[in-house]
Parts: C-alpha cells; sequence; structure tokens
C-alpha cells in the first residue's frame, strides 16, 4: 500500500471514531426530555456531563393539553438525546422531531422501548419497574453517546439507585401492610402504581378511560362508582390534582361526605423542585396516611 493511500486509511479511520454518535470529551450532553418527571431522572443520571431541559413543567397545568412553542422546536433541534414519554401523552414533541430530522440526535420513546402503543394507559411513570428499566435506557443512551465517560455514567447509575431506595422501600411497605386494601381513582394515572402496591383498585375502568380521555364517564360507570363511595367499599380515593371536572369534583365531595381519604396526586413534579423519587414517595406517605386515618 502507498504512502498516500495509508494516510487516507487512516483519515478515514479518524473520522469513523469521531462519528454522529459520540460527541467530543469535555462537552455535556444537551437532553430535551418532554415531562420534568423524566428530565428528574436524566439529570441525576447524567450528572455533570449532562445539561437537562424539561418541556412541561407547570404544575397548575394540564399536561395532555401542552401546545409546544418556537423555544421548544429549537431545544428539540440542538439535542443530542430526546425523552418522549410516547403513547399519545406528548404527541407535540413527535411532531417536533418529524419537522426535524437531526441525524445526530438520539430519541427515546418510552412508549416504544416497553411496547406500548397510542390507546395504552400512558402513565408509565407510575411503574416502578418501568422506571428501573428506563433509567437503564438512559444510562445505557448516554455511554452511546460519551462512550469515553462510560464509567462516570455507571457511577451515577450506582448512586441514583441508592437514592431512589427509600421510595422502593415505601412501596414494598404498602404492600406488605395493606394488600388487597380496596382504593377508588378518579383516571387513570394510578393504575399502575395500584398494582405494585398490591391494591384492588376497584373503581369501573369506563369511568376512569373516559376522565384521562377528557370526556365524560357513562352514565352507569358514574352510578356504580357512586355506590361504592356510598357504600364505604374504599378505603381511600386517589384524584389528579392537575386535572378536575365537575364529575370527578362531585365523587371527591361524595368520598369526602363519607369520611374517605382522598389522596391527590400528580402528573408533573409537585413543586417543580422536587426530585423525581422526593415526589413519589410524598405521595406514596400520602396514601398510606389515608390507609392509617381511615382504619
Amino acid at each position: 500500500m502507498g504512502r498516500w493511500a495509508v494516510l487516507l486509511v487512516g483519515f478515514l479511520l479518524c473520522s469513523a471514531c469521531g462519528g454522529a454518535a459520540s460527541v467530543q470529551s469535555g462537552t455535556a450532553i444537551t437532553v430535551v426530555a418532554g415531562e420534568n418527571f423524566w428530565g428528574s431522572i436524566a439529570a441525576q443520571l447524567g450528572g455533570s456531563k449532562v445539561t437537562v431541559q424539561s418541556v412541561v413543567t407547570d404544575p397548575n397545568a394540564d399536561p395532555h393539553e401542552y401546545e409546544s412553542s418556537s423555544s421548544d422546536a429549537r431545544a428539540f433541534a440542538e439535542a443530542r438525546l430526546v425523552i418522549l414519554n410516547g403513547a399519545g401523552y406528548d404527541s407535540w414533541g413527535q411532531k417536533l422531531l418529524d419537522a426535524n430530522k437531526a441525524t445526530n440526535r438520539r430519541v427515546l420513546n418510552i412508549a416504544e422501548l416497553l411496547g406500548k402503543k397510542q390507546g395504552d394507559n400512558p402513565h408509565f411513570w407510575y411503574d416502578p419497574s418501568y422506571v428501573t428499566r428506563i433509567a437503564d435506557e438512559i444510562t445505557s443512551d448516554y455511554k452511546s453517546i460519551d462512550p469515553a465517560d462510560a464509567t462516570y455514567f455507571d457511577q451515577q447509575r450506582f448512586q441514583v439507585k441508592a437514592q431512589f431506595q427509600p421510595y422502593m422501600d415505601e412501596i414494598a411497605n404498602i404492600k406488605q401492610n395493606y394488600p388487597h386494601v380496596p382504593i377508588g381513582a378518579t383516571e387513570s394515572i394510578f393504575q399502575y402504581m395500584a398494582a405494585a402496591l398490591g391494591l384492588d383498585l376497584i373503581t369501573p375502568v369506563e369511568f376512569m378511560d373516559a376522565v384521562a380521555e377528557g370526556n365524560d364517564p357513562p352514565a352507569g360507570a358514574v352510578a356504580k362508582f357512586q355506590s361504592q363511595i356510598s357504600g364505604n367499599q374504599i378505603k381511600a380515593l386517589v384524584y389528579n390534582v392537575q386535572t378536575s371536572t365537575a364529575v370527578t369534583t362531585n365523587i371527591k365531595s361524595l368520598a369526602t361526605s363519607h369520611r374517605i381519604p382522598s389522596v391527590g396526586v400528580s402528573e408533573t413534579l409537585q413543586p417543580e423542585n422536587l426530585s423525581f423519587q422526593d415526589w413519589q414517595l410524598k405521595q406514596l406517605q400520602d396514601l398510606e396516611a389515608g390507609f392509617k386515618s381511615s382504619g
């Protein structure tokens, strides 16, 4: 092989090493998360090696009604990693991706990773097993984008697992001490967590799904739910603090009149500055307190 051919091969090899999938050493990975609960996890896993921007953060708004802005479009265009919930929950984000086909950007669509589709319950962050899987996947993505810092990202994953332990311990605590306790819920946001806790969520599915989709629940489902509450068949009512309708407000009032504790949960971090695990832990502790008060 001639001298110039050797140089050419060397140049091509070096170019391949610096491909679109990796970043230069010392350069932080730019991450955009559709929602701040995923953004919180991504920031903790990335530590000083990433910068994370979350799009949906308003604790007083309904995330289902979010409309993207031009600044969101710029953020998506410049990101090395975009994290979307998927399953129709943040369809605005998919539209931004479709409008900008960046070749050096990785996309983590959580619904696709979990084998979920539009129409399935999209509240994946309320399933602790899913959260663990997503944390592992984010770490894997970081290592693919910045292989030089793979050891650092492994260390971050180990630390985050330890920081999540109180949250996991409270899940185990409720599951052990309140097996098959019947609860109600105004919508499907808590379905995954109820299953993880070993609780019996007895609210008609038609009621929860309708409210989650912004529709009026069927009259029969409303009547059955009201009967469950009036008959004190549930030990707690879980409701979404970020969405309310006349029907859910009446359900909550009915529960109060029958001395059934109501436990609020939210779709995004509340308050915004809490970490994912502290937010979830507080809600679980509120639920346990509700069980204790109901006797």
